[in-house]
């Protein structure tokens, strides 16, 4: 924005512009809202931009304010003609108009997309990568079988990057590994509220569910053997074919437990409203909705419902 030419005042309103907007956007997103104290939406907003900037500040996004009554040459600058007026700033120049979010819901969604497309330099990302090579070593010692190890090196990596939803869930999972259900039902418990809605911690939390339903591992055995009688004796009794897959799932026997399944729902998807379908989602989603094995075994589920 040039300066040749301005009256003094109108180049203190640069000098401040660049100093407050321009400069901060070129490493982060710049919040930029007009506003003046006779407008009583621009009061109604202000909340609910400073909240959004508040919690997106680790994803490199703060809030910037011009007021037009006294930066007039800004406001023209930008050709605002109504207030407020709200828009999202990178490298010093507008990405996005933010005007018609006015709700925390809708701005965030917008940021969410703008922040997807821009090199911006926030400390979420830095902490990221910092803990990208930390998780590849818990999640191969949670594989290894020592889930009181792997949680230990997840626990490390949340004092490190508090709202890393792969760390918490890889912690859910460690402690169902090492028998600490109490612990793993806790952690779930206390989750922040941004990470709790993650996908990770979706499959951890069905993971947990299974491992809680559950019985104790010295009447598993005896468990699995009976019930596997019973259904060889009587194929016809869903609950028992329902009770024998639990098993397996405890077990870690899931080709079994999801052929069992299976057969429950293609023999009567209504059995139980629907609980044969509904314990086989859940063991998707512990397992993983990316994994090979669920795509497989989803391919089965819908030849039988839709074949």
């Amino acid at each position: 924005m040039a300066t040749l030419g301005l009256s003094a005042e109108d180049q203190a309103e640069v000098a401040r512009f660049r100093a407050e907007v321009v400069e901060p956007s070129m490493t982060n997103l710049v919040i930029l809202d007009f506003w003046a104290e006779w407008c009583g939406p621009c009061k109604q907003l202000t909340p609910v931009l400073e909240k959004v900037a508040a919690d997106y500040a680790s994803k490199g996004v703060v809030l910037a304010k011009v007021n037009v009554d006294e930066q007039r040459f800004i406001a023209a600058q930008f050709r605002v003609q109504s207030i407020p007026t709200v828009y999202a700033m990178f490298q010093g120049q507008p990405v996005a108009d933010l005007t018609n979010a006015r709700t925390e819901s809708q701005l965030k969604a917008l940021l969410d997309q703008i922040l997807r497309q821009l090199p911006i330099e926030s400390a979420d990302a830095a902490a990221e990568q910092q803990v990208e090579p930390l998780l590849a070593m818990g999640e191969e010692v949670l594989a290894a079988g020592d889930g009181e190890r792997a949680a230990s090196i997840f626990a490390q990596i949340i004092e490190i990057a508090p709202t890393s939803a792969p760390a918490h869930a890889g912690l859910v999972r460690a402690l169902i590994a090492a028998g600490q259900l109490d612990e793993a039902g806790e952690v779930l418990a206390t989750l922040p509220e941004e990470v709790a809605k993650d996908a990770a911690i979706g499959q951890a939390r069905s993971g947990y569910e299974l491992a809680r339903n559950a019985p104790p591992a010295e009447e598993l055995s005896a468990e699995l053997a009976a019930l596997t009688a019973a259904v060889a004796a009587d194929p016809d009794n869903h609950q028992a074919r329902f009770d024998l897959a639990a098993a397996q799932i405890a077990a870690g026997q899931r080709d079994g437990a999801a052929d069992n399944l299976l057969a429950i729902i293609a023999a009567d998807r209504g059995w139980n409203e629907g609980a044969a379908r509904e314990r086989l989602l859940a063991l998707f989603e512990a397992v993983g909705l990316e994994d090979g094995w669920v795509k497989a075994q989803r391919r089965r589920l819908s030849d039988i419902l839709f074949g």
